[in-house]
């Protein structure tokens, strides 16, 4: 898998209650009640057609924070993401369909949280698309092999939105939505609830004080510096290890990276992370009550 690609399936025990409150307001199609006159049709020519609401105000009020809590820790003990942004609740029906495009500015992860029945659904498309790094990077290597051409899929990652499937991905790759076809019934739809994860900082579980870490991520910064030198990286790099009882620190291990370079720094950038991570290996901390996790996110900005 992708490292800027991240997959769970079966995320949320909350999503059969979710996806039902839905279904019971569309139950009715000659119903009149105000729960469904909530939906925006966002039709931008060329690029996005799709019906969205607000998803934190579409459900009822303690279900929904249940699995907003539950998206949240992940994105902290996973990511380094204290927060996500307010989530939209998006449906797919006929035509609807999403054009390729990048989000700058958002998050440093974005995400899609399917609440669709795909599994024996009647629509066609509704796939999370994504450009390839091959295509991102394709003349930094490119060489001509006589009879061989590059399809759909060499092109483009397609990931289907199963039901309670989480997908989270770096919003910087081009990504849209395959247009979906065969269907006007919003209940055969496509239906997600998406968003980014924002706030990245230090995220412990345990007795270890936040505090207790600024000393050496202040110290890791300026190693860094001197450590870049001219590398032009940017992406979130997030590391997860371990403070046992004594504040010895083991199992230091990637869990997300978006870091990007140019192809001919790759070498470097790989360099960077192993040596993080070294460094990372070498903390130690006083006494602690317990055991604890430490998920460390690091921001790079450089152009």
């Amino acid at each position: 898998m992708a490292r800027d690609v991240l997959i769970v399936d079966r995320f949320a025990p909350e999503a059969g209650k979710l996806r039902n409150v839905f279904d019971a307001r569309f139950a009715n199609p000659r119903g009149t009640g105000a729960d469904r006159f909530v939906w925006d049709y966002w039709h931008v020519p060329g690029q996005y057609t799709a019906l969205r609401t607000p998803a934190w105000t579409y459900f009822p009020k303690q279900l929904y924070e249940s699995f907003h809590r539950r998206l949240v820790a992940w994105g902290r003990a996973t990511l380094g993401c204290h927060d996500i942004s307010p989530p939209w609740l998006s449906l797919y029906v006929e035509g609807c369909r999403q054009e390729l495009h990048g989000d700058l500015p958002h998050g440093p992860w974005a995400f899609v949280f399917s609440l669709t029945h795909w599994r024996g659904r009647v629509f066609r498309g509704g796939e999370t698309l994504l450009v390839r790094d091959e295509v991102l990077e394709l003349w930094s290597d490119f060489t001509s092999v006589p009879g061989r051409g590059m399809e759909e899929g060499e092109i483009i990652r397609a990931i289907e939105p199963k039901f309670s499937r989480l997908t989270v991905f770096d919003p910087r790759i081009p990504h849209g939505v395959r247009q979906v076809t065969g269907t006007h019934d919003p209940r055969e739809g496509r239906l997600v609830v998406h968003g980014w994860f924002v706030q990245p900082r230090p995220f412990v579980t345990g007795s270890l004080p936040v505090r207790a870490l600024e000393a050496h991520i202040a110290e890791l910064t300026d190693r860094l510096g001197g450590w870049l030198g001219a590398l032009p990286i940017s992406g979130l790099y997030s590391v997860a290890f371990d403070v046992d009882r004594r504040g010895g620190t083991s199992s230091v291990r990637t869990l997300s990276d978006t870091t990007r370079v140019p192809r001919a720094s790759e070498r470097a950038r790989r360099q960077l992370i192993r040596a993080i991570r070294e460094d990372i290996a070498g903390w130690r901390f006083g006494p602690q009550r317990g055991g604890s996790r430490v998920t460390l996110p690091l921001v790079f900005e450089r152009g």
